[in-house]
């Protein structure tokens, strides 16, 4: 009995620190294994679940700030697909002298475009350039200040449609005391007869004459048949320029110089005087009444058969509109069927014209006869021109007997 109370008292100090150091380890893993059975402390242990689903939710939070990208991407995608192709744009080709161009086409051609979206290309150059292009094709149509050439076959396969009234005026330097002269001095100076502004009233220097050097240019032309019925009558001009705009700026800077030009170019240009005729100040007005003697129609030139002479005859059509006759008077020009009373009144001039650079004033009514029945044969005008033609034919005659 005391054997085996040794034994197990010896037993129990044996395995007394592995039951210490067992118990220790035994309320430890009790102590964290307590709490699980308990409700309410289950909860912070759960917790660390929690956040996961946070965490996965977080990208899927992320994807609507993508989706503006993809609406940025589909709507330019949208916008550059037009339901409708857009029509090009018809363009109609215009030649000519500079004067038609500078005094009418530029600024009707931007407004043409602006009222019909039709473009119209401006190319100046010359008369006779410009006619060319409209005949051989190469130009839809030409402008010019003179009809066509009876003579020229390059011409005769064109219509030309008068649309203004220009006037043609006489130039000279803002320092050159003459404001006047008349008919009979245009004619002596071209003619050669008068050399020096003295002569007209002027101070006692030589006249500069300058002209154009293009043949059958529409100014000179238009001009000269006018003085001298004959548009290619050769004049006393050494001064020769290509083009209106040339003789323009050579005759700002010579005190000394004449030329002709346009109204519709020439006015408000205060480097240049334009010199009354006949008393009478180149106008709208006095061009539109016919008191102003020298004026010319402004033509478009087309080919009937091109391939745009419908849109050509189009832009003519549009000419009779308010805004484009605004726009030609504003650039000192008559709308053509506005000024049919000029039309009418033409023979009377031409014979009027020719009564006062002819040589021989006595015999104004034999000229006059001879005016009219060249360019009106069978008018009432003519006829009673003829009358005092005959008449004075027998006042002379019988002054003659008497002496």
């Amino acid at each position: 009995m005391k054997t085996s109370q040794s034994f197990r008292g010896a037993l129990a100090r044996a395995f007394l620190p592995l039951a210490m150091s067992a118990g220790i380890f035994f309320h430890a893993s009790a102590a964290a294994q307590t709490p699980p059975a308990a409700p309410t402390p289950a909860a912070p242990a759960t917790k660390p679940a929690t956040p996961a689903p946070a965490a996965a939710a977080k990208p899927a939070a992320a994807a609507p700030a993508a989706r503006p990208a993809v609406k940025a991407d589909a709507k330019p995608a949208t916008a550059k697909a037009p339901a409708k192709a857009t029509p090009a744009k018809v363009t109609l080709a215009w030649r000519g002298d500079h004067a038609t161009a500078r005094g009418v086409m530029t600024e009707l051609a931007r407004q043409y475009e602006r009222e019909k979206k039709i473009r119209i290309e401006v190319t100046p150059f010359s008369t006779i350039s410009g006619i060319d292009a409209a005949a051989n094709g190469s130009a839809d149509f030409a402008g010019s200040l003179r009809p066509a050439h009876g003579k020229r076959a390059e011409e005769s396969g064109l219509t030309f449609v008068p649309i203004a009234w220009d006037g043609l005026v006489i130039l000279t330097s803002p320092s050159n005391p003459v404001s006047n002269i008349t008919l009979k001095d245009i004619w002596r100076v071209y003619y050669g007869r008068a050399d020096n502004w003295k002569l007209l009233g002027g101070k006692d220097q030589p006249i500069n004459a300058y002209a154009v050097t293009g043949p059958l240019d529409g100014v000179e032309y238009a001009l000269r048949a006018l003085l001298f019925k004959n548009g290619e009558q050769r004049v006393a001009t050494p001064r020769l320029y290509l083009n209106t705009s040339k003789l323009e700026e050579g005759i700002t800077l010579d005190p000394a110089g004449f030329g002709v030009s346009t109204l519709s170019n020439a006015a408000g240009n205060a480097k240049l005087k334009i010199l009354q005729v006949e008393g009478v100040v180149p106008s709208t007005a006095s061009v539109g009444d016919g008191s102003y003697p020298l004026y010319t129609p402004i033509y478009l030139a087309l080919r009937e058969d091109s391939a745009k002479a419908a849109e050509v005859k189009e832009f003519i059509a549009w000419l009779e509109t308010p805004s484009a006759k605004a726009t030609l008077r504003k650039r000192q020009l008559v709308p053509y069927a506005d000024g049919l009373n000029l039309k009418d009144a033409d023979a009377t001039r031409v014979a009027m014209i020719e009564t006062k650079v002819n040589e021989t004033p006595v015999s104004a009514p034999i000229a006059t006869a001879a005016a009219l029945t060249r360019v009106a044969p069978t008018s009432p005008a003519t006829q009673a021109a003829k009358e005092r033609a005959d008449q004075a034919r027998d006042a002379k005659a019988d002054g003659k007997v008497g002496n």
